[in-house]
């Protein structure tokens, strides 16, 4: 299986700090963490690519590889959101969706395959349990809280770290990149 990991661009505001981030030759304030947790959560058979559009295009080449694009967002991401599902659909690709975006407005996304909401440690495993016994649902979703303690660590292999900005907080441990 081959999952593609989109992380929609966020819009030109003061808080995306898209010219500010030139001064010091990045292109995204931060990773794209549910996404790169998520992926860790996958099947380590399956193949993973991740297209955080705040960083590099999404390009018709990725999605023509992938099986799945998972889409992850906030509210603010809503636009570029519904332009990447706009081109999965128009392509053919099964999309997944999860994240604040999806969580807080999933009755105005009918259009996506599978929602997977609320806390993906409790919400993914049901998901691709079904996805691999050919009964995948439409909604996935608990109020469940998860056990972070469990929750894996991120896959960073997947990004390219020297393009996005990390602060550095003393109460934080330096990240392994």
């Amino acid at each position: 299986m081959k999952i593609l990991l989109v992380y929609p661009e966020f819009p030109d505001t003061f808080w995306s700090f898209k010219y500010a981030l030139k001064f010091i030759s990045k292109k995204a304030t931060h990773p794209p963490l549910g996404l790169l947790t998520v992926a860790a959560m996958l099947p380590k058979e399956w193949e993973k690519k991740l297209v955080d559009m705040n960083v590099t295009t999404l390009r018709d080449k990725d999605l023509e590889w992938a099986d799945f694009a998972f889409i992850s967002a906030m509210s603010v991401q809503k636009a570029a959101a519904r332009e990447v599902i706009s081109k999965c659909k128009k392509m053919g690709i099964k999309i997944v969706g999860g994240g604040p975006l999806f969580t807080t407005e999933y009755e105005n996304f009918g259009d996506v395959d599978h929602l997977v909401l609320n806390e993906a440690e409790i919400t993914l495993p049901p998901f691709l349990e079904d996805l691999r016994n050919g009964c995948a649902k439409h909604i996935y979703t608990s109020k469940e809280l998860p056990d972070i303690e469990k929750t894996p660590i991120p896959l960073w292999e997947l990004i390219n770290m020297k393009k996005i900005c990390i602060y550095e907080y003393p109460i934080f441990p330096r990240l392994p990149f």
